[in-house]
C-alpha cells in the first residue's frame, strides 16, 4: 500500500477558533492524507517539531482571529534552522487585521516564503488540489 502524505495542521498563535480546523482535518483525511492535527493555540515551534517527529510533507496553518501575519513571521527561517527548510508551508483563513486586498496579503505571505496562501472562506478542495499538485501526488498514480 502507498504511503500517505502527511500534513501537520493547526491554528497558530493565541487563536482558539476550532470549527474550520475540524472541517480541514475531515476534508484532508477524506482526501487520503494522514493528518496530524495539533489543535488550537499552536506555536511555530510546535508545528516544526511535529513536522520533524512525523516526517511530514507539509505544514498547513489556519488562523481566524486576524493576527496570522504576526504569528507567521519568521516561520520559513525557523524551518530552515530546524533542517526542514523545503517543507511545504500553507496558510489560510482570516490571516490579517481588517479588510485588505487579498492580493496584497498574499504577496506579503509569499514574501515570507509561504508556498500557498488562501483567503477566508476557501473551500478545502482548493487546498487539497494544490497539495496534490505541490506534492506531485498525481504523478504517483
Amino acid at each position: 500500500m502507498d504511503q500517505k502524505k502527511k500534513i501537520v495542521l493547526g491554528v497558530i498563535g493565541a487563536d482558539v477558533h476550532a470549527v474550520g480546523l475540524q472541517i480541514l482535518d475531515f476534508s484532508f483525511t477524506e482526501a487520503g492524507f494522514e493528518v496530524i492535527n495539533l489543535g488550537v493555540m499552536v506555536s511555530q515551534e510546535e508545528f516544526i517539531n511535529a513536522a520533524i517527529e512525523t516526517n511530514a510533507d507539509a505544514i498547513v496553518i489556519s488562523s481566524l482571529y486576524g493576527h496570522g501575519e504576526l504569528d507567521c513571521k519568521g516561520m520559513r527561517e525557523k524551518c530552515i534552522e530546524a533542517g526542514i527548510g523545503e517543507i511545504l508551508l500553507y496558510v489560510g483563513g482570516n490571516i490579517v487585521v481588517g479588510k485588505q486586498l487579498f492580493s496584497d496579503v498574499e504577496k506579503r505571505f509569499l514574501d515570507m516564503k509561504f508556498d500557498r496562501v488562501f483567503p477566508p472562506g476557501t473551500d478545502p478542495t482548493e487546498g487539497i488540489r494544490w497539495l496534490r499538485q505541490d506534492l506531485h501526488m498525481d504523478e504517483e498514480a
